[in-house]
């Protein structure tokens, strides 16, 4: 398997999110690398798109979306968990793709707390670190797309967009 270059990062956020669902996240500790199976995967489209955390401006917390495709940007919600979210597009140009889910564990809340990611990883750059990165694996699930999860506040046609990309399986959860 192929570790994921920069190129892969540097288009738009919806693309991204569309084409991670069977690619792998690997954690990396020591000389083990546990590999995880992204499922679930939600596109955040730059400062226009009114659910992007860029919409409300460039913040101290929303700098990592304005690096280079590539690194993670991790944020805290509710007082309790970490959202994964990898920017994607080229530099000043705020979008990411939060993982929603991997193999083992649904929803972003529990994939970082299943994989022990934290606020460390805030800026890790997927392209270089030893820590943690994305593999391609060959593997092009089916997928379905629906709306994306509590972003109400966002309004039309934000609430509406179908950016959110699930591996179609029995469950069909969309």
């Amino acid at each position: 398997m192929d570790k994921v270059d920069r190129d892969f990062y540097l288009a738009d956020a919806v693309t991204v999110a569309r084409q991670l669902p069977g690619m792998e996240l690997v954690m990396a500790s020591g000389e083990m690398c546990r590999r995880y199976v992204i499922t679930e995967t939600e596109a955040y489209l730059g400062d226009g798109d009114r659910a992007c955390h860029a919409s409300r401006g460039r913040t101290r917390r929303t700098e990592p979306l304005y690096l280079e495709g590539g690194h993670l940007y991790m944020y805290f919600v509710y007082g309790m968990h970490w959202m994964l979210n990898v920017v994607t597009g080229p530099a000043e140009n705020p979008q990411a793709v939060l993982i929603r889910g991997v193999s083992q564990y649904t929803g972003p809340g529990r994939v970082t707390k299943g994989l022990g990611i934290d606020g460390s990883f805030n800026r890790e750059d997927l392209a270089s670190s030893g820590r943690i990165w994305i593999e391609c694996t060959g593997f092009r699930p089916e997928l379905i797309a629906g709306p994306r999860v509590g972003i109400d506040y966002a309004g039309e046609p934000w609430v509406s967009k179908p950016w959110r990309f699930m591996i179609r399986n029995e469950k069909e959860k969309i």
